[in-house]
């Protein structure tokens, strides 16, 4: 079975105005445009067009173990544009998620409570592919010698010192735990203020990238901490179909672009700076993984002719990717949503029934249709469950 299924784009004010309008050539509205979900998650539930107008968390239960259809999905694909930097911030591990999401219900925390950590018992790793030309995130924390020779760019202003003699520990991770937990937890606006205008007028070659951020972020969140932990992360700029994979505990932040992002069917976000909603300091520091590393770039995997696959190694989801300008196929593992990204390609199932997708426009394909063709000059993610 393949069956259409839409939604409308989510108004976040860090969304784009214009970049999801561009991929589905039509007008912008105006107003912001974030995220597109394509899944059947309860806060924004795709449409199915079968004639039922049912909203796609409701059509898999009325139809589950129909064609091997499953009562819900184990991932949310979405369309997503920054247009502004989202919010500095750490998923949980699903023990954590369990754990934590306990903890909140036997306190009797409303799940739309604002200072609600965790909405679900889920973890909620994630995948984004750059489908613009560029797409700049930030993700996990850098090497702490090059931190440290970064941290030397800024001078010598005492809050400077401060973060300097924070970051000196001879455990790499250590020292992050202890710059990050000062900067979030005990700097005062005016040391936070002094290291902002430290790092916007200093001059660094190496790391010029990573000051002008600095700059545009100190514009949009004036001496918000996060600017200053955003100076001890990795720097990632992706060209279009590069992609990183964001595990639990890693530190991230997407700042600009247009991606097909998956993920683990949760809500569960700690935010760790650059937004005005609830940050749990605690509980963020409880959750990050403090080691550095490099970024955590994500390699796909060959899967047949004209066809790859993004496959971080978890049963949640792997991301498929037919890259259009000919005949290409994919097997498919467990039911499907299939996204049209350019062009317009005609989807076959093995069933014989096909439908085309173009830019923005979506199907739920359901086990039994593996193989799944793709024939024409369009481009598809098709977004499954993983190994």
């Amino acid at each position: 079975m393949l069956v259409a299924i839409s939604n409308t784009p989510r108004d976040y004010a860090w969304g784009s105005p214009t970049l999801i309008a561009d991929l589905e050539s039509r007008e912008p509205t105006g107003a912001p445009e974030a995220e597109v979900w394509f899944g059947d998650h309860p806060g924004s539930p795709a449409l199915v067009h079968d004639g039922s107008d049912l909203s796609l968390d409701a059509w898999l239960p009325a139809h589950a173990a129909q064609d091997g259809v499953p009562a819900k999905l184990p991932y949310l694909l979405k369309l997503l544009a920054a247009g502004a930097p989202l919010s500095i911030q750490v998923h949980p591990s699903k023990e954590q998620a369990e754990k934590g999401f306990a903890r909140e219900e036997a306190e009797g925390v409303a799940r739309d409570a604002a200072d609600r950590n965790y909405k679900d018992d889920n973890h909620k790793p994630e995948v984004i592919v750059a489908l613009s030309e560029t797409f700049t995130a930030l993700a996990g924390l850098r090497d702490i010698d090059r931190t440290r020779v970064l941290v030397e760019a800024l001078g010598d202003a005492p809050a400077v010192q401060a973060l300097r003699d924070r970051l000196s520990a001879d455990d790499a991770a250590q020292a992050l735990r202890a710059a990050i937990g000062w900067l979030l937890g005990e700097a005062d606006g005016a040391e936070i203020a002094q290291i902002v205008d430290a790092a916007a007028s200093a001059d660094s070659e190496e790391f010029a990238a990573e000051l002008e951020l600095t700059r545009s972020l100190h514009t949009a969140y004036p001496a918000d901490p996060g600017i200053v932990v955003a100076l001890l992360m990795n720097l990632v700029e992706l060209r279009r179909g590069e992609a990183i994979f964001v595990p639990a505990g890693v530190l991230h932040a997407y700042v600009a672009g247009l991606g097909v992002e998956i993920m683990a069917a949760s809500d569960n976000v700690l935010r760790g700076g650059l937004t005005p909603k609830h940050i749990d300091v605690a509980e963020l520091l409880h959750l990050v993984d403090f080691r550095p590393g490099e970024p955590p770039y994500l390699r796909p995997e060959a899967a047949g002719e004209g066809a790859e696959v993004f496959a971080p190694g978890i049963p949640d989801f792997s991301l498929g990717h037919l890259s259009g300008g000919g005949a290409a196929g994919l097997d498919l593992r467990g039911v499907a949503i299939a996204l049209g990204v350019t062009g317009a390609a005609t989807i076959t199932g093995a069933s014989g029934a096909s439908l085309v997708l173009e830019p923005g426009r979506a199907a739920l394909v359901t086990p039994d249709e593996t193989p799944l063709r793709s024939d024409g000059a369009g481009e598809v993610f098709v977004a499954m469950p993983g190994a």
